[in-house]
């Protein structure tokens, strides 16, 4: 049973390491499918991996890997779901590494490489577009949503601007709650 968990986990951070162009965000949509499919965490709690990852130092997918392994199973499912989600980056730099400079001016690579942009862009739109409708729950993270996407509009802040404010926020009216 343990090694039927270890070897889907492995597949699964592996299929997200292969597929996943455009950054961390990028494995959003596959982190999903592993909520709605394994039930190894649930998208509430995904949408708080998602909050530490980015807070965290490093790569937000690997992070996402990391969090997703212990969440599931404890340290050695990250470890193992961390080397999963790097491999294939490691095979592929190395590969494309010894090609890039002969296949660099190919019309068809670029052409390749052009159209993963908007697909990544669309992926990660999807995802948005689910962690609002998963997060906003009430009134007071609407006002917040709508007041940080405003600023966000207006003002170009860091991310670690909007993710600071948002946890004072957040730990204010959990606060305020209580008393």
């Amino acid at each position: 049973r343990k090694q039927m968990i270890y070897f889907l986990l492995f597949k699964e951070f592996f299929k997200i390491g292969v597929l996943s162009f455009g950054g961390g965000f990028a494995t959003l949509p596959f982190l999903y499918h592993i909520a709605e499919t394994y039930h190894w965490y649930s998208i509430n709690e995904l949408t708080q991996m998602l909050a530490i990852a980015s807070i965290t130092p490093g790569p937000v997918g690997l992070n996402m890997a990391t969090y997703a392994g212990i969440k599931t199973h404890g340290l050695f499912t990250a470890g193992l779901a961390s080397c999963a989600i790097i491999l294939p980056s490691l095979f592929i730099v190395i590969g494309i590494s010894k090609l890039l400079k002969k296949f660099s001016d190919n019309f068809f690579v670029k052409s390749a490489i052009y159209g993963l942009k908007p697909a990544s862009c669309a992926l990660i739109a999807s995802v948005a577009l689910r962690l609002i409708k998963t997060s906003i729950t009430g009134i007071y993270e609407l006002l917040l949503f709508g007041g940080l996407l405003f600023i966000f509009l207006t003002q170009k802040k860091s991310p670690i601007f909007y993710l600071i404010i948002s946890g004072l926020i957040g730990l204010i009216l959990k606060v305020m709650a209580k008393v």
